[in-house]
C-alpha cells in the first residue's frame, strides 16, 4: 500500500466522517487545524484511495489536494538575524511552505555574512543536519556566493536547495561541487512578496524542493523504513499520554524518515525505547533515540529494513 500526502480542507461540520474515513482505509493524520468554522487535515492516505476520499468530502463541501510536502521538516537557513538579511525572503518562504505542509524552521548563522569570517559551528551544523532539507539564502552577489559556499556547506548530509540573486545558470556554474537544488533571482529584498510575479517566485522555490524531496523519496523506498514515522506518530500518542500536554503546534513533528519529539530527553528517551509497537517489537528495535541539539527535544530515526530486517 503506497501512502500520499494530501490535505483535506472544509467546513468544521461532520469532519468527523472524513477522519474515520482516513483512519478506515489505512491512512494516518499527520496535524489537524481548526480555524474557526475551517478543518485543516495534513495526512497521508492510500493513493487508490484518494478518490473515495474526495466522493465523501464533496458532500460536505471538502476538498481534497496534493501536499508533497506534508510530513517534511525544512530549514531555512539565513546568514543572519540582521535586517538586511533575515525578514523578508527568509520568513516568507518559511511561511509559504508552511501553508503547503512542511514544518519549517528558520536557522541563522552566527557568522553567516561577510566573506572573511563565514562559516557553519557545530551546533549549526547539528541543527540543519537534523531536518529532511535545507534551504540556503544567500545573497546578491555572485562572488560572494562563489566564496562562501564552500564553507557553509562543509558538514552538512541533508540535501540542499540554494536560493540567490543570480540566475540560475550562474549559480550552477559557480557552485562546485554542485548542490541538489537552485533557485535564482531570489536575494535579498526589503519587501514583501504580495506581485504576482513574487508568489511566481515562492512556487517556482517550492516546485524545486518538492522535487529535490522525491528524489530522496525515492531513494527510502528502493531500502524502505522498518516503520513508517506517521504510524509511529500514533503510537507514541497512545503510549506516551505526556505528549498531549505540549502547547507547541506539533509536538510530534513527522520526517521523512523520523521524528522530532517535543519531550525531555532524559526524562522520556527511555520510555521511547521501550515502546511495544506490534507483536514484542520495541522502537528501540527499530529506530534510534538520540538528543536532538534544538532545545531539549528528542530525535527518532527510524531504521531501514537493510538493517533490521524488519517492517511493521
Amino acid at each position: 500500500m503506497m501512502l500520499v500526502p494530501v490535505t483535506y480542507k472544509g467546513g468544521i461540520y461532520q469532519h468527523d466522517i472524513v477522519e474515520d474515513l482516513i483512519e478506515d482505509l489505512g491512512g494516518y493524520i499527520v496535524q489537524k487545524h481548526i480555524l474557526a468554522q475551517e478543518v485543516v487535515l495534513q495526512c497521508f492516505v492510500p493513493r487508490e484511495d484518494i478518490g473515495l476520499i474526495r466522493e465523501i468530502s464533496r458532500p460536505l463541501f471538502g476538498e481534497v489536494t496534493d501536499s508533497p510536502l506534508v510530513g517534511t521538516e525544512i530549514a531555512i537557513v539565513s546568514m543572519s538575524l540582521e535586517i538586511h538579511h533575515l525578514p523578508h525572503p527568509s520568513c516568507d518562504i518559511a511561511e509559504y511552505v508552511r501553508r503547503l505542509g512542511a514544518k519549517s524552521n528558520m536557522v541563522s548563522l552566527a557568522r553567516g555574512p561577510g566573506k572573511r569570517i563565514a562559516g557553519l559551528n557545530d551546533e549549526e551544523r547539528d541543527v540543519i543536519n537534523e531536518h529532511d532539507i535545507a534551504v540556503y539564502l544567500l545573497g546578491n552577489f555572485e562572488t560572494c556566493i562563489e566564496y562562501k559556499m564552500p564553507t557553509l556547506r562543509r558538514g552538512i548530509e541533508v540535501p540542499i536547495v540554494l536560493c540567490g540573486g543570480p540566475d540560475i545558470e550562474v549559480l550552477k556554474k559557480i557552485i562546485d561541487p554542485p548542490v541538489d537544488g537552485y533557485v535564482g533571482n531570489v536575494g535579498r529584498f526589503m519587501r514583501r512578496t504580495k506581485e504576482a510575479d513574487q508568489l511566481d517566485k515562492l512556487d517556482e522555490i517550492v516546485a524545486e524542493i518538492t522535487r529535490v524531496l522525491e528524489k530522496k523519496r525515492d531513494s527510502i523506498a528502493k531500502d524502505p523504513l522498518s516503520v513508517s514515522p506517521a504510524r509511529l506518530m500514533g503510537v507514541i500518542k497512545e503510549k506516551i499520554p505526556e505528549i498531549l500536554d505540549v502547547t507547541s503546534p506539533t509536538p510530534l513533528t513527522v520526517q521523512m524518515a523520523g521524528l522530532r519529539v517535543k519531550l525531555p530527553y532524559d526524562t522520556f528517551a527511555e520510555r521511547l525505547r521501550h515502546i511495544e509497537i506490534e507483536d514484542g517489537i520495541q522502537l528501540g528495535d527499530i529506530a534510534e533515540v538520540l538528543p536532538s541539539r534544538m532545545r531539549d527535544y528528542i530525535l527518532v530515526r527510524v531504521l531501514p529494513f537493510s538493517e533490521t530486517n524488519t517492517v511493521i
